[in-house]
């Protein structure tokens, strides 16, 4: 696990790493900081301003005395789905298996078109909030 800042020193050169620059962190939609105040996890220190509260992924909302300003997000819903798209197919399988087997390995079948994989892995996309 990455923590949140990594300085690498080099001689003429000093870059500030942060997880968003490797895309570690996206960002929060609405949805995700719809949180009762009670429930608020911590996610930063005391005084964070709203703008790095954001930029560390967390969600900021100071309208609430006494619970915490910056909180952590829920997290995004994600769901499984078979590709539309034959030429994005990832083989699950192997020539001749059949749509029981394939099922059983909890990947997705379609018998065509020819020429690409018919047991196939799901993609996992994000679900809207």
């Amino acid at each position: 696990m990455v923590s949140r800042e990594h300085l690498i020193n080099a001689p003429l050169l000093k870059i500030k790493l942060t997880p968003s620059n490797f895309g570690f962190l996206c960002s929060t939609a609405k949805c995700q900081c719809k949180i009762a105040a009670r429930e608020r996890r911590n996610c930063g220190p005391p005084g964070i301003s709203a703008a790095d509260c954001r930029k560390a992924g967390c969600c900021f909302n100071a309208s609430v005395p006494g619970v915490p300003w910056c909180f952590t997000a829920k997290p995004k819903k994600v769901k499984k789905v078979c590709p539309a798209d034959p030429r994005i197919r990832v083989n699950c399988g192997y020539p001749g298996i059949t749509a029981k087997e394939c099922l059983s390995r909890r990947c997705c079948f379609r018998a065509h078109p020819a020429g690409v994989p018919w047991c196939f892995y799901h993609r996992t996309v994000e679900e809207g909030c």
